[in-house]
């Protein structure tokens, strides 16, 4: 498990579309084997490997098709044939990636699930770190699909999950919101909750692509829409997503990879002045021990770095 290896593992994430969830667990995996891996490795391999895949959930074809067209070993042998891959990278099986690649079938001609490498979906990977002053460590947002690239919009904001839903069910959510669901990072949730029955309401109301939703916990590989997750610092601990009102203005934007509050450095050190810390939802036991420890999602959740 060496650094090229995590490369060779974020560059397949970026060529397939796959899940924000990637960040958390590559980060934390690397951590485990003393790799320094940060989310900035992430963005630069995104800027180099275009988006392949026209898969669900914002393209086409499901897993089953890939798998039956070549499966991710194909298109693990057309990355390396363009020179994506570290194909020295020694693997489980005892002999280098090349080589076992080499062994590896080709994705079928006539297949329309990966596209070639001059006709790609998104010429940089979809998932992209942005960052500003709602997210000074950073925020991960999947754009696969996304036609809209920037999103301006009021805050609208809630302190759970349950609550978000609630108000989505009640219609407060309107075309323009950016809807913020705080307190469900590593710290808060605790341990960070996925956002995939909120993204499927919101796109059930007939508002997907027209509502941003901002969160500092995560969604699932099924989320699909203008979705921001990761946001650190999280709120429990006093990160900005912890100071934002609804009806502040907030952009979103992709390309310049900038999550930002119109809010002034004096009236944000005035709220911070004013914020009052809430207790950790759990009291007790693994999950409070778990609460106390874990680092932002940032670092990749993990549990034991030094304060």
């Amino acid at each position: 498990m060496t650094k090229q290896a995590f490369e060779n593992a974020i560059t397949v994430v970026m060529a397939l579309g796959g899940s924000t969830n990637a960040f958390l667990h590559l980060l934390a995996i690397a951590h485990s084997v003393d790799v320094d891996l940060t989310l900035d490795d992430f963005e630069r391999i995104r800027q180099r490997v275009p988006h392949l895949a026209d898969l669900k959930p914002s393209g086409k074809f499901v897993m089953q098709d890939l798998n039956d067209i070549g499966g991710v070993q194909g298109v693990m042998k057309l990355l390396l044939a363009e020179g994506l891959l570290h194909g020295d990278c020694m693997t489980v099986t005892g002999r280098t990636l090349a080589e076992n690649l080499a062994e590896a079938a080709p994705l079928q001609a006539d297949q329309e699930i990966i596209r070639p490498l001059d006709h790609p979906l998104k010429p940089t990977g979809p998932l992209v770190v942005l960052r500003g002053n709602l997210a000074p460590e950073g925020a991960v947002a999947k754009m696969s699909g996304m036609k809209k690239l920037r999103f301006v919009g009021q805050a609208k904001v809630y302190d759970s999950e349950e609550e978000a839903t609630e108000a989505i069910l009640r219609d407060e959510i309107v075309k323009g919101d950016v809807l913020v669901i705080r307190y469900c990072g590593p710290k808060g949730g605790p341990g960070m909750p996925e956002m995939l029955s909120v993204t499927a309401l919101i796109v059930g109301k007939g508002l997907g692509g027209e509502v941003a939703l901002m969160t500092d916990g995560r969604f699932s590989g099924g989320s699909h829409g203008f979705v921001v997750g990761h946001v650190s610092p999280e709120a429990q601990v006093g990160g900005p997503i912890a100071l934002l009102k609804t009806g502040d203005i907030v952009t979103i934007d992709s390309e310049s990879q900038v999550i930002t509050m119109e809010v002034s450095d004096e009236e944000l050190a005035a709220r911070a002045q004013a914020w009052v810390k809430p207790p950790l939802k759990v009291s007790k036991g693994a999950l409070a021990k778990y609460a106390r420890l874990v680092a932002s999602a940032s670092r990749g959740a993990v549990t034991d770095l030094p304060d």
